[in-house]
């Protein structure tokens, strides 16, 4: 189905061929990086793995086979064992369970090779499909998280206690 793996350097043009195919897509969901993104892309993927090598951030990618990439899953705010999850999964990869499958597998990663013990992650009232995917992966809602939180777009906070290290 896929791999899960962590940011490297040699995935910087896989992961913009990913975010540039899927734009419109995830700017009619989730809300557009907008053109300083793309503008700057290289300067803030080096920045991204500089937060992954001080470990406030870890970044991780689902592959397919080909090694295009099929979602990007974010541990962000690493600090006293929890961290913030985001997420966004190619267009022509929703509905088969990739999503699903990657944060139950970070959740794992997250506890075994972070140190973490919460994930928290915010989903805007209108993205029923994340919604459905935190439930399954053992999330559930703590509370309402701001607009400021979600690209303008009200909705909930859900969190999910970890497993401790194995």
């Amino acid at each position: 189905m896929f791999e899960l793996t962590q940011l490297r350097a040699d995935h910087a043009p896989a992961l913009l061929d990913f975010e540039l195919a899927n734009r419109a897509y995830f700017a009619a969901v989730i809300g557009d990086r907008g053109e300083a993104y793309f503008e700057r892309f290289t300067e803030q993927f080096e920045a991204s793995l500089a937060e992954q090598q001080d470990g406030s951030c870890a970044w991780y990618l689902a592959l397919a086979a080909d090694g295009s990439v099929l979602g990007r899953f974010n541990l962000y705010d690493l600090a006293d064992g929890a961290a913030v999850l985001g997420y966004r999964v190619a267009e022509h990869a929703t509905g088969r369970g990739v999503a699903t499958a990657a944060v139950r597998e970070l959740c794992r990663l997250a506890a075994a090779q972070h140190g973490l013990r919460t994930l928290r992650a915010a989903v805007s009232h209108a993205n029923l499909a994340s919604q459905r995917v935190l439930a399954k992966a053992g999330f559930t809602p703590i509370g309402p998280a701001a607009p400021a939180d979600l690209g303008g777009k009200p909705g909930t906070w859900y969190a999910c206690e970890l497993a401790p290290r194995q």
